[in-house]
């Protein structure tokens, strides 16, 4: 039972963590905050405005010390959710833990570590895909020698789902995914026959759960038969215990409205109920989101909540108590055949194009097209979203409030910035010279990246220079948009739209779509770049982690009549400013709309700095979006004549 949480500093997420643990959670669940998970330090450009906002800051062993401060680490089940540097936090938790004298077999928990959700869903990558299959590649092998009870790799499907995956293409892309590391293992020569099994084994998963309840738990069901059929076919694997389907989950947020956000909290437990009912596909672990984190960051009351969910379904009723309640269902049963078969055809077709991997382009393109018709459904009612496209007559909610959500105090960054410098300034500088040129050496080898990673940990090496070196040696990678093979597909509801944008003097008005800092939700962005290409604008949209310098020097050179802002991770109150100011600075006077998670809270003060409309998730009409943007574009260029 775990809560995703951690935010502000170490210190603070540690508190957290000691108070949810003494409400009966039962396991860690790191959330990080978007520097480390880029492998940037605090004081980087780019983490300006995101230290400490969706997760905690960890820059150095020092944080993990204070992260960790009295949870014994050889008796904790530790899920870390990090992707490109998970060896470098890795190598902090081992560097920590044996500083309190645990050995490393006796290490249990997950490091996610997987990169082509990052590529397709959540942006939080680093490296190209060849580089970040070996760094995975590496600390499977490390782990299989040194850990064995650390599930190296976690693919995770959730966030695939976040993007509009239907659950024939969560199957398939996750299996795929799951695939292409394990042959790139077999292949690396550095496990034996024998020791396969327990690598396959320690393969888990990480799923999301919505609210289509049934095809939920038949999704599961299919899931768990197609593993085993991997592990047998493919791998030659006959240990029951080792074909099982290990999977933790936490219930959909993309699901998870602004709007009667209280309505959050039946989504959450009836999902929940979706990974749980069926014990033959049952979830080993569950984590499940607050009710207002479509509002903001959770509070720790918001968190005990969804807790003590959890709670109830596990000590107050008898589920535990039978066997598969669904077994002989000819409903479940065939619902589970239909998404298996299709799954395993469309799974093929992805190994049949040189594996998940080498699909990146053609994956995220179907991931941006499944989601524009999800868009599409709501946008025309087909899919109904209570308090949203229907039933939104509301009475205030008692619930509401200003202090409904926590904020982190923009004086954490600063204190970051500072506790770094502090740090590198107080060390063995020689050592950690030592450590990075070994980490080069290894990175420029075939040497495993582990152990001289544990070693900088140890020197006191931070976790933009572990970033560094391995940016210099592996380059770093843009991934794919998928705008392009989306656009096209919502002529119809955007016709309208497209019929007043062609009546606009001097031709199709230019819309630049940009994400300054390190949020790398993307999806809400793609889509409004999809959208203003179906109706008739043209689009310049160059993907997500940009400076507000960037962003300014792009918006120069390509003269738009409207610039979008897309941000999601509460740094919006620093980077919305910065942008502006160097738009002036360039001499670019196009009006700026913004979009993401923005607490109503915030609006009068964007406003006044000059933002010209706001849109948040209750603002799901599209086409409504798309028809001002057409209008803002017009009268900027009216000006201009």
């Amino acid at each position: 039972m775990r809560t995703y949480s951690g935010h502000s500093t170490a210190a603070a997420s540690n508190a957290l963590y000691r108070t949810n643990l003494a409400k009966g959670q039962t396991g860690l669940s790191i959330a990080f905050d978007l520097p480390t998970q880029t492998g940037y330090d605090p004081d980087h450009i780019l983490a300006r405005g995101e230290v400490g906002k969706v997760g905690v800051p960890v820059a150095h062993l020092g944080h993990v010390r204070t992260l960790l401060d009295g949870i014994p680490p050889a008796e904790m089940n530790t899920s870390m959710t990090i992707n490109a540097p998970a060896a470098w936090l890795l190598a902090l938790y081992v560097a920590n833990a044996q500083e309190q004298g645990a050995v490393t077999a006796q290490l249990r928990g997950t490091t996610q570590n997987d990169i082509l959700k990052e590529y397709l869903s959540r942006g939080t990558f680093i490296f190209p895909p060849a580089a970040s299959r070996r760094i995975i590649v590496d600390m499977i092998v490390w782990c299989s020698q040194h850990a064995p009870k650390w599930n190296p790799m976690n693919v995770c499907s959730y966030h695939l789902q976040e993007v509009g995956a239907t659950p024939v293409q969560e199957i398939a892309f996750s299996l795929a995914n799951a695939i292409d590391i394990l042959d790139a293992v077999r292949a690396s020569g550095k496990i034996s026959d024998e020791q396969f099994p327990q690598v396959f084994s320690s393969i888990s998963f990480f799923v999301n759960a919505g609210i289509r309840f049934i095809e939920e738990v038949c999704k599961m069901r299919a899931f768990t038969e197609l593993w085993e059929r991997i592990g047998q076919e493919r791998y030659g694997i006959t240990d029951e215990r080792a074909l099982r389907f290990r999977y933790g989950v936490q219930v959909n947020s993309l699901g998870l409205t602004e709007a009667q956000p209280e309505n959050n909290i039946q989504r959450i437990v009836l999902e929940m109920l979706a990974v749980t009912l069926s014990k033959s596909a049952r979830a080993r672990s569950v984590q499940l989101p607050a009710w207002n984190e479509a509002l903001g960051l959770p509070r720790p009351w918001d968190q005990q909540w969804s807790l003590r969910m959890q709670q109830v379904l596990a000590f107050e009723t008898d589920l535990l108590e039978y066997e598969d309640i669904f077994s002989g269902s000819h409903v479940i049963e065939a619902r589970t055949a239909e998404l298996r078969d299709a799954a395993w055809q469309e799974m093929n077709e992805i190994l049949d194009l040189g594996g998940a991997f080498e699909a990146v382009d053609s994956l995220k393109g179907r991931l941006v097209s499944s989601m524009a018709e999800r868009a599409r459904r709501i946008e025309s009612g087909d899919q109904v979203v209570v308090g949203v496209n229907r039933f939104t007559e509301s009475t205030d909610s008692p619930l509401s409030g200003a202090d409904n959500i926590l904020v982190v105090d923009h004086r954490v960054e600063q204190q970051m910035v500072d506790d770094v410098v502090a740090w590198r300034s107080q060390r063995n500088q020689q050592a950690v010279d030592t450590a990075l040129a070994k980490l080069r050496s290894a990175a420029e080898s075939d040497a495993n990246l582990m152990e001289p990673s544990i070693e900088l940990a140890m020197a006191g090496g931070t976790t933009g220079e572990w970033g560094d070196v391995l940016r210099q040696v592996f380059g770093e990678y843009r991934a794919p948009t998928g705008v392009g093979a989306a656009a096209g597909r919502r002529t119809s509801e955007l016709a309208d739209v497209a019929q007043f944008v062609r009546t606009i003097p001097g031709g199709p008005p230019k819309f630049l779509v940009a994400k300054p800092g390190l949020d790398g939700h993307s999806s809400g962005a793609e889509q409004i770049a999809v959208a203003a290409r179906d109706s008739g604008m043209e689009v310049v949209y160059s993907g997500i982690r940009l400076t507000p310098a960037q962003i300014a020097a792009s918006a120069r050179d390509e003269d738009p009549d409207v610039i979008g802002l897309s941000i999601l991770s509460g740094s919006h109150l620093q980077l919305v400013p910065d942008v502006i100011a160097l738009l002036a600075q360039e001499g670019v006077s196009a009006p700026v709309i913004l979009g993401g998670i923005i607490p109503e809270s915030d609006r009068e003060g964007l406003l006044a700095a000059g933002v010209a409309a706001i849109y948040t998730p209750k603002d799901f009409d599209i086409a409504r979006i798309m028809n001002d943007v057409a209008h803002i574009a017009a009268r900027y260029r009216a000006t201009q004549q």
